[in-house]
């Protein structure tokens, strides 16, 4: 790949050394994987420092470098910086130069004071660390060649020359947990696990206590006297570790967080970066999570990273996900006071908190291992360019991705507008009305990556929606909204179909964290193009995404029932087709290959004709539901939108929006609702299930499944007029978490920990289990209460 034009490499100085050039300096050629990146300001000049794992070590790559942004070639500046012509244009077309700074203060100063008086600027957000990979197309891993010095066992290489590479990284892994006295945060112990590749290198347990402490596994703990010393303790252990990649759960918002602010109390440096370097915690600004910056280390917190892999769990504590995932379990169980344990524990038994402190990060490890955690984190660095530990981000991923190819296509970007007004400015995915009914033989027919598929066969394209809009002589793709797309060179089409090819060989050498990384970035391009803080922020954009979208997936619907079969529903990217002249589920699969087949030939040729178009429209048969129920509306005979359920033609059971996978519903009312969902698929007799399971309730038998899990999203006092029950019932605690776990009471809802009078049992039949009954039994010509009551069928 070509250079961009403003690329400005520095030639070596000394001063970017802090020690004196001498024999130990060497030409070396190595390679390795970017773990951290940082900026800083010395002698007047920026440098970035790049610190990248090795399977011999790890090592510091210095860098001098000048920031850069961009400004239109007409545009005044007052004291300017360093200014260059370049070949490059603004998104209208207007000559652009670059201005170049030495130093990130005054980069900094400058481009503050330039926005004060309303001078516009290109791309002087995006940082000069990220800049620099960017434009080299390095990600992750790289192979470097340059001078190099080792000093204190650290290698340093200083301005060499860097090029992507291919290859894995080997980590050492530090699974981290911290117990405290949950009054004041005074810790009280730390654990480790330090693993490579599966493998346990090294456990550990610091506890605070005067006497020796060994756990029941024959662990002697590093006990120290005072919380000074701990402190100490454990930063020299984590400098004799030396891992790459620190992990565990809420890490950063809590252990992290409580290990900073300790140190602060102590007046310790927080020495948790590689080389003894500084670690910064910074706190959550408007209402944004707790940041870490570690030199040297990456940290990947367990909550978000299966969040961003798309794992789902009625909770994320680490008790209810181990449970999930492993089959084990948290050392004090959930159904403890846990915070009071811990600290009885502390005082009367500290070798069972050191292991229940110890079972934590070894859960946490666990967990990583199974969900391969560790391996989407950096394949997804390895795609985007963002640190491996970095969650959400799919603004700063879609610049890292498109920014460098937009600059060879000869165009710089607009600065980004975080303050923007609105959202996704376009509408939504196409969803039919759903035809209700309990049916047999349902079909799903889904579209295969349909936003990013829209996004190759349409052309669609920050870069070439402005090179129409200069010169509207340009042979164009019609969009939506005014929008029109030249068809020469675009660049997010081409991206995407790179992504494309790189989970097809994904998939081919069975890397499933590739794979899926690879699936969620391309589905967040849309996403990306419709957020007001995008740079590349335009409504005709997604409209052309999504409004295509509702054209193709309603064609497709006229298709279909012009074929003879009717389309009960769609949702975005799929249509559910009832065979109802088919009764055998082998005749229905082979209608469903047929007919993803004949549709998927019927848009590429469509395509070709009226638009000279290549199609990469992919229609997939998915599934085949033997027996498929599609409820109403709650009190209404229109019939709902997404909420279904279904019995695919291998026995499973499929549920999506229905009360039985929604956490805001009871235990009972779930299990109640899927457990007579698959007696009425499977034909089994469900009168007597319906009236044991009542009157277990109603004789005391069920109140453990009676509990209500909800979110407290704000604070207690803000609920004024209307107090859900969830409030009222938190509002009698001491002190309110995130969640309230709380029953319906005869004297009202209560917390689950502070009960004072009986389930209020005919709330449960009435608003639990009557409900979710009647949404099945509407369509066998029944209702809940006659069957209780043992009066149906007596008219």
């Amino acid at each position: 790949l070509t250079p961009a034009p403003f690329l400005f490499v520095q030639s070596q100085h000394e001063h970017c050394c802090p020690f004196p050039f001498s024999a130990l300096q060497r030409t070396v050629s190595t390679r390795g994987w970017i773990l951290s990146r940082e900026r800083s300001d010395r002698a007047g000049a920026m440098q970035l420092h790049f610190w990248c794992a090795a399977d011999d070590g790890a090592f510091e790559i210095i860098v001098d470098e000048r920031a850069v942004c961009f400004i239109a070639r007409d545009t005044p500046v007052q004291n300017a910086p360093e200014r260059r012509q370049l070949d490059l244009t603004t998104p209208d077309g207007k000559p652009v130069d670059a201005l170049y700074f030495d130093s990130w203060q005054r980069y900094s100063n400058f481009v503050r004071s330039a926005r004060a008086l309303g001078i516009t600027l290109y791309e002087s957000d995006v940082r000069p660390a990220d800049r620099y990979l960017m434009e080299r197309f390095l990600t992750g891993p790289v192979q470097v060649s340059g001078p190099c010095t080792e000093r204190d066992g650290i290698r340093r290489y200083y301005n060499p020359r860097l090029k992507p590479a291919d290859h894995g990284a080997s980590l050492r892994v530090l699974s981290l947990d911290i117990e405290t006295d949950y009054r004041s945060d005074q810790l009280l112990s730390i654990a480790g696990v330090l693993y490579r590749d599966g493998q346990v290198l090294s456990e550990q347990v610091m506890l605070v206590s005067e006497a020796p402490v060994v756990t029941a596994e024959g662990l002697v703990c590093d006990c120290v006297p005072d919380e000074r010393r701990l402190l100490q303790a454990f930063l020299r252990w984590l400098g004799e570790l030396d891992p790459d990649v620190l992990v565990g759960w809420n890490v950063i918002g809590f252990d992290l967080r409580v290990l900073a602010e300790r140190c602060a109390r102590h007046r310790l440096p927080f020495a948790a970066g590689r080389g003894g370097s500084t670690a910064l915690v910074l706190p959550a600004r408007d209402s944004g999570p707790v940041t870490v910056q570690i030199p040297g280390r990456v940290v990947i917190d367990g909550i978000e990273a299966l969040r961003a892999s798309f794992h789902q769990f009625e909770s994320f504590a680490l008790d209810h996900v181990a449970g999930e995932l492993l089959g084990r379990h948290k050392l004090i169980g959930a159904q403890e006071n846990k915070a009071e344990e811990i600290l009885r524990q502390y005082r009367e038994a500290p070798a069972a908190l050191a292991a229940y402190n110890l079972e934590d990060c070894r859960l946490v490890r666990e967990i990583f291992l199974h969900a391969d955690l560790l391996a989407f984190c950096f394949e997804r660095a390895r795609l985007t360019g963002l640190a491996p530990g970095r969650h959400g981000g799919s603004v700063a991923a879609f610049d890292f991705l498109y920014l460098p190819r937009l600059h060879r296509a000869g165009y710089v970007a607009p600065d980004a507008e975080p303050q923007r007004q609105g959202g996704l400015a376009s509408p939504g995915g196409y969803v039919m009305e759903s035809q209700p009914g309990l049916y047999k033989n349902v079909l799903v027919l889904d579209f295969k990556s349909l936003y990013p598929s829209i996004i190759r066969t349409f052309l669609i394209d920050p870069k070439n929606l402005w090179a129409v809009k200069n010169d509207p002589t340009l042979p164009a793709v019609d969009g939506f909204e005014g929008a029109r797309f030249a068809r020469r060179a675009p660049i997010l089409p081409e991206l995407i179909e790179t992504l494309w090819q790189t989970r097809d060989e994904a998939k081919q050498a069975k890397n499933a964290a590739m794979s899926q990384a690879v699936k969620i970035i391309m589905n967040s391009f849309y996403g990306v193009l419709g957020a007001s803080a995008c740079r590349f922020y335009n409504p005709a954009l997604t409209c052309s995404i999504t409004l295509r979208g509702h054209e193709i997936i309603q064609q497709t619907r006229d298709l279909i029932e012009n074929d003879g079969h009717k389309v009960i529903y769609g949702d975005t990217d799929s249509v559910f087709v009832w065979l109802h002249d088919i009764d055998d589920a082998a005749a229905a699969r082979r209608e469903g290959e047929r007919l993803a087949q004949t549709l998927n030939h019927w848009w590429q040729r469509q395509l070709r004709q009226s638009r000279q178009l290549q199609s990469h429209l992919e229609i997939e048969f998915e599934t085949l539901f033997t027996r498929f129920l599609m409820p109403t509306m709650r009190g209404s005979a229109t019939g709902s939108k997404k909420r279904y359920a279904g019995l695919t033609d291998d026995r499973k059971l499929v549920i999506k929006g229905l009360e039985s996978v929604r956490t805001d519903w009871t235990p009972l009312a779930r299990e109640f609702q899927r457990e007579l969902l698959e007696r009425v698929f499977y034909e089994r007799p469900y009168h007597d299930y319906i009236r044991e399971t009542v009157a277990a309730m109603l004789a005391g038998k069920e109140d453990a499944r009676l509990r209500y899990r909800k979110r407290i999203r704000q604070p207690l006092s803000s609920y004024v007029r209307n107090v859900p029950p969830h409030i009222q019932a938190a509002r009698l605690l001491p002190e309110a978490g995130r969640r309230i776990d709380y029953l319906m009471t005869t004297d009202g809802p209560q917390p689950l920990s502070m009960l004072s009078a009986a389930p209020d049992y005919e709330h449960y039949r009435e608003r639990q289990l009557q409900p979710v009954a009647d949404t099945v039994l509407h369509f066998l010509g029944e209702n809940f209460d006659d069957i209780v009551s043992g009066q149906q069928g007596f008219f």
